[in-house]
């Protein structure tokens, strides 16, 4: 609406007078004006009292919470590095160990298999010794057995001999038959 649109309601609702002032500013209206503001600044109290004062509280909760949280978060990762450390840190201690044990294991197999050797070779070195004094007894027993048939070749050779009762010719020819069967290796040993 335009203002002479409102001055026209104005004046017909004066009964013909011309208004100046829009509304006019009495006693009234400032005593309502100052109990609404009153009443505005109260209702603000109250609600800051009831609403605002919890509403804070709880945001000031939350964000203690969500503090608290980061801070456990950053502990427990601080707690996981640390862990993570020592585990790796034992886990290279662990891989030494295995290192240092298979190491031992392969000392004490090639000392066992020195071991091993070592006594076959004392066993066949015994073996062998007890070989070659057979070998020397059979020898000698064999020696002896050809000692023997010489002895008993002689004592036949001997009961021929008187038997036949021949000459010295004849006895130094059987001699000389003898040892070439028997062999001069024979008397010689």
């Amino acid at each position: 609406m335009n203002t002479a649109a409102i001055n026209m309601l104005l004046s017909s609702a004066d009964g013909g007078e011309t208004m100046t002032r829009l509304f006019g500013l009495d006693l009234q209206l400032l005593f309502d004006s100052g109990l609404t503001l009153l009443a505005v600044f109260t209702l603000f109290l109250v609600l800051s009292y009831n609403l605002f004062n919890p509403a804070r509280k709880v945001l000031q909760g939350r964000t203690e919470r969500i503090q608290s949280d980061i801070e456990s978060a950053k502990k427990d990762k601080e707690d996981a590095e640390q862990l993570k450390k020592e585990y790796e840190a034992k886990l290279s201690d662990a891989e030494n160990e295995v290192e240092r044990i298979l190491a031992e294991a392969r000392k004490r197999a090639l000392a066992n298999e020195d071991k091993i050797v070592s006594d076959a070779k004392k066993e066949a070195s015994a073996i062998i010794e007890r070989a070659n004094n057979e070998a020397e007894l059979e020898k000698k027993r064999v020696k002896d057995e050809v000692k023997q048939e010489m002895v008993n070749i002689a004592s036949l050779m001997a009961a021929k001999v008187v038997a036949k009762n021949i000459d010295t010719s004849v006895q130094d020819e059987l001699v000389e038959d003898t040892l070439k069967e028997i062999g001069d290796d024979t008397w010689r040993s």
